[in-house]
């Protein structure tokens, strides 16, 4: 007797990626998860700002560092190793000659603005976090659009990050070492619904 079996084979990675191009003309964002197609919404043009807000603060107090938007890299145990942080804060030139998937160990800091999604509470507040901490990511800079406020997570150590604040927008944030920038976030209270 024949054992039929309901279980869809999954996705091969190659596929995604067509997939995916066709889907970027579409205003959304394709996700390729566990061998399963997740979607999320093109960042908004709010987002953009707050990337752009997050990069001209941290260049004019850290001059010898850059916020590179959208660089994967390879972090331990989340979405087959690969992460697209929203913004990766690095020395100038760390990923010249890397690929698609770089070394995360110059970056000091992650950022990442929610988007409006069903996913990014799971995403953004739970996946995330622990991923960069296992990777050794010394901070994760949060700033959730929905809750109206920025979260510092810093000091990674087994697989958590050890001091987590949260700040209202309005509020003065600071970045602890080695990241060492203040920010000041009254402005980004123009940037949620």
């Amino acid at each position: 007797m024949a054992v039929m079996t309901t279980e869809r084979p999954q996705m091969e990675l190659d596929e995604f990626r067509e997939i995916a191009i066709a889907a970027e003309r579409r205003d959304v964002v394709l996700e390729f998860i566990n061998g399963r197609i997740g979607v999320k919404p093109v960042p908004d043009g709010d987002h953009g700002e707050i990337i752009m807000w997050v990069l001209e603060r941290c260049l004019a107090q850290r001059p010898d560092l850059r916020l590179y938007p959208e660089q994967g890299l390879q972090v331990a145990n989340y979405r087959n190793g690969r992460a697209k942080p929203d913004g990766s804060l690095a020395p100038r030139r760390n990923f010249a000659g890397q690929g698609e998937w770089a070394d995360p160990s110059g970056v000091l800091m992650v950022v990442e603005v929610t988007s409006y999604d069903t996913d990014a509470n799971r995403r953004d507040r739970v996946e995330k976090p622990q991923a960069y901490a296992e990777t050794g990511i010394p901070v994760y800079l949060l700033v959730d659009r929905d809750a109206g406020s920025v979260t510092v997570h810093s000091e990674p150590d087994n697989g958590r990050y050890e001091s987590v604040v949260t700040l209202a927008f309005g509020h003065v944030a600071e970045l602890p070492g080695p990241v060492n920038v203040t920010l000041e976030t009254e402005e980004l209270k123009e940037f949620i619904r």
